[in-house]
């Protein structure tokens, strides 16, 4: 029988592959959805976390989700920092494994596609427009507690059934995504960002632009944080679920 430790980091990796893999669908250069948008993108994501459910069963592949899931007394303390490094290697094997599934249309798109568009494919990024670090930090730890939130009431209402809590949380992405993802790219996930982002610094892509590690550390990085204390605190002591 696979292990928890083991779980969680084959169920990020294919996260990630799906993920990274339909930002490379519609960015690069040789693929046959490009420009297919966000909505194939958020839809992809949601699907692919609904596979991973299915396949691995209640995985957090979420740091955050490990602390929220430690907090309200569904895992051990003790389960947490393991947890998380595998995630976070999990979201560095994803991206790498995605990144070769793609090589030849990297290749491609070297000097045709912008190099921040290239970045983004792999790590969560406000446009100019949208970028203020405390109003980011804010937005991506509300995203990070209604979707914690969501998914606490969600497992707390399936129980045992797995397909219930599957097609739940995919749905809960999907709408989250689509209605509060647009300034910071909802990541709510250090494993999500942060591994897909040290692939990127790692691999031979050539053109690289800076990786925006200020942006990454403090928003992504510890934001969800923020947000997966908020969604215990409010699904135990608020809505008084009992897990």
């Amino acid at each position: 029988m696979i292990t928890p430790i083991l779980a969680e980091f084959a169920s990020t990796a294919l996260m990630i592959v799906f993920g990274v893999g339909v930002h490379c669908d519609v960015t690069l250069k040789g693929s046959k959805y490009r420009d297919s948008g966000h909505m194939f993108a958020i839809t992809t994501w949601s699907f692919g976390i609904s596979v991973c459910l299915f396949i691995f069963g209640g995985v957090c592949m979420n740091p955050a989700m490990a602390l929220c899931q430690a907090i309200v007394g569904l895992i051990p303390w003790s389960s947490v920092v393991p947890f998380a490094i595998a995630e976070m290697l999990g979201g560095v094997a994803g991206a790498c494994i995605a990144w070769l599934i793609y090589a030849d249309d990297f290749r491609a798109s070297e000097g045709e596609v912008d190099g921040v568009a290239i970045r983004n494919i792999f790590s969560t990024n406000p446009t100019p427009e949208s970028y203020n670090l405390v109003r980011n930090f804010c937005i991506e730890a509300f995203d990070t507690f209604v979707f914690l939130t969501g998914i606490l009431c969600i497992a707390a209402h399936a129980g045992d059934n797995l397909l219930a809590l599957g097609i739940g949380v995919g749905l809960l992405v999907w709408a989250v995504g689509m209605g509060l993802g647009g300034v910071t790219g909802f990541a709510m996930n250090q494993a999500r960002d942060l591994g897909p982002r040290i692939a990127y610094q790692l691999l031979p892509i050539r053109g690289k632009v800076d990786n925006n590690w200020l942006y990454g550390l403090v928003v992504p990085g510890i934001a969800p944080f923020a947000g997966a204390i908020a969604a215990a605190l409010f699904t135990t002591s608020v809505l008084g679920i009992a897990f």
